[in-house]
């Protein structure tokens, strides 16, 4: 993964992602697919689900295919100086980035999903919800953290305002990569998935890095989604600088952090050295 070394003017574009979460024999797992090679952002690395907020995601009619009150979902992002048909509209992009990437489809209807699996793929997402007249469940998609991409970005020079949302996959519905935009599919333990890019096997970027270590402190889908109802999402706006020519990006909380206060357990601060991002004392630390 190369490091970046334009600075864009162009301001963040708001974007969503899902954190799709199963419970295992093992304990818990993360889904990651791991993006064309050929994507603009982040091609090959492993990510979860996402993408930009599209128009057509805040003209969805909430009364007629969300199970949540505009003003409800407003309130439960924690963004006062959002509008609510903005906030409304990045759930709606959480959730329809969720289906094109992973087929999965919010809903408590299995039946429906399974429609919308028939249905063509190139239709547009709100005109499939109408003609099958699926009201999408938000209720258990909960939002977990923001992440904006630093004025100074290390990977790429395109810069996002991103809601991590945490859900578990509805019963009875199977995840899977779509083979366009995504290539590849896994589920893992949070720790395994970090093991993988500590040992060369995947490549993640730092807000995954980070999210899995934050998630690596939990045992079950219930665990997350209580840590999740508990608080409102942190704001994550990460500083970049260089330190005797090593790139560093450091979060709230760290000594070098505008933001004095921690928004995320654990590690403030990753440095890329081995051809990586990393924790300053090594793989272990990413878990204390």
């Amino acid at each position: 993964m190369e490091l970046n070394s334009e600075i864009p003017t162009a301001p963040p574009r708001h974007a969503a992602t899902v954190v799709m979460l199963r419970d295992a024999p093992h304990g818990l797992e993360v889904f990651l697919v791991k993006r064309h090679g050929l994507s603009d952002v982040l091609g090959g690395a492993y990510v979860f689900p996402g993408g930009k907020l599209d128009d057509s995601d805040c003209r969805l009619d909430p009364l007629a295919y969300l199970d949540q009150d505009p003003a409800q979902l407003h309130a439960a992002l924690g963004e006062p100086q959002t509008d609510v048909g903005t906030a409304t509209g990045l759930y709606v992009a959480a959730l329809r980035e969720a289906f094109e990437e992973s087929r999965v489809l919010f809903t408590p209807d299995i039946a429906l999903a399974r429609a919308a699996l028939l249905q063509d793929k190139a239709k547009p997402f709100n005109q499939m919800l109408a003609e099958l007249q699926v009201r999408l469940h938000t209720r258990n998609v909960l939002p977990w953290s923001r992440w904006i991409t630093p004025r100074m970005p290390s990977i790429t020079n395109k810069r996002f305002d991103t809601r991590f949302f945490v859900a578990a996959v509805p019963a009875e519905q199977e995840a899977t990569h779509d083979d366009h935009e995504a290539t590849e599919s896994v589920w893992l333990p949070p720790r395994a998935a970090l093991e993988q890019y500590w040992n060369g096997q995947i490549q993640l970027a730092p807000p995954q890095i980070m999210s899995l270590s934050h998630l690596a402190r939990h045992r079950t889908v219930a665990s997350v989604m209580d840590a999740a109802r508990a608080q409102l999402p942190p704001l994550v706006l990460p500083e970049s600088f260089d330190e005797g020519g090593t790139r560093v990006l450091c979060y709230p909380g760290d000594p070098a952090h505008s933001v004095r206060q921690q928004a995320l357990p654990g590690q403030t601060r990753l440095m890329y050295r081995n051809k990586r991002f990393e924790p300053v004392d090594g793989f272990e630390a990413l878990f204390i």
